[in-house]
């Protein structure tokens, strides 16, 4: 009857154990990773960060970060998307005091060119990893591209509406003005070695506001 009793208690402490592990491993499997993966990133670029390094610099077991992430990849994915999405929805707020929605969209859209430039995890991409940007150039739209193509269609869309911005189809308009936007975004660094980034970025506006004025 002992014997009974404690191979119970011994498996129901077993089983709680696993629940706080799994719990534990839920609690820190979003910002605190991605934190410590940015860190690593910053210090050695993407291709010397492991797994086992991420979970050294969040200070939590291998275990906790595998079962979240199977591979760099991933972690660098949720990571440009965390980072990059974030800095976008601060751009966001450049445009509050807009007269028009085509004021407010070229107001953010070059808030995000400086923010993502200025970026330390996306200078770090370009300059050291440049290969892993290529496929969301080159090959596919990537979740940060998506949401602001998202944001981009919302922007269009109030133009149409106050008559501000010319009317086309929101689809291959959003998807066009994202493309001028991204390809500044990736390409101001190099563009302003031998012009000036404030010149450029006012030539940047001044070139979206005349292609969606009415």
């Amino acid at each position: 009857m002992d014997v009974k009793r404690h191979t119970t208690s011994t498996a129901g402490s077993s089983a709680l154990a696993d629940t706080r592990n799994r719990q534990t491993a839920t609690r820190v499997a979003d910002d605190v990773l991605l934190d410590a993966a940015r860190s690593c990133v910053l210090a050695v670029g993407v291709r010397r960060t492991t797994l086992a390094e991420i979970a050294r610099t969040a200070r939590v077991s291998r275990m906790t970060v595998y079962r979240r992430f199977p591979d760099v990849r991933s972690v660098l994915a949720a990571l440009m998307t965390r980072e990059f999405s974030g800095l976008l929805r601060t751009a966001s707020e450049r445009g509050a005091d807009a007269v028009h929605s085509r004021e407010r969209l070229v107001l953010i859209a070059s808030a995000g060119v400086r923010a993502l430039s200025a970026d330390p995890l996306f200078r770090t991409l370009l300059d050291v990893d440049p290969e892993l940007v290529l496929p969301y150039i080159v090959e596919r739209l990537g979740a940060t591209q998506k949401f602001a193509e998202q944001a981009l269609h919302q922007l269009l869309e109030a133009g149409h509406q106050d008559g501000s911005i010319r009317r086309a189809p929101v689809a291959v308009q959003s998807r066009s003005v994202l493309l001028v936007v991204q390809s500044f975004a990736f390409s101001l660094r190099p563009a302003t070695a031998d012009v000036g980034e404030a010149a450029l970025l006012a030539e940047f506006t001044h070139v979206l506001d005349a292609a969606l004025k009415p």
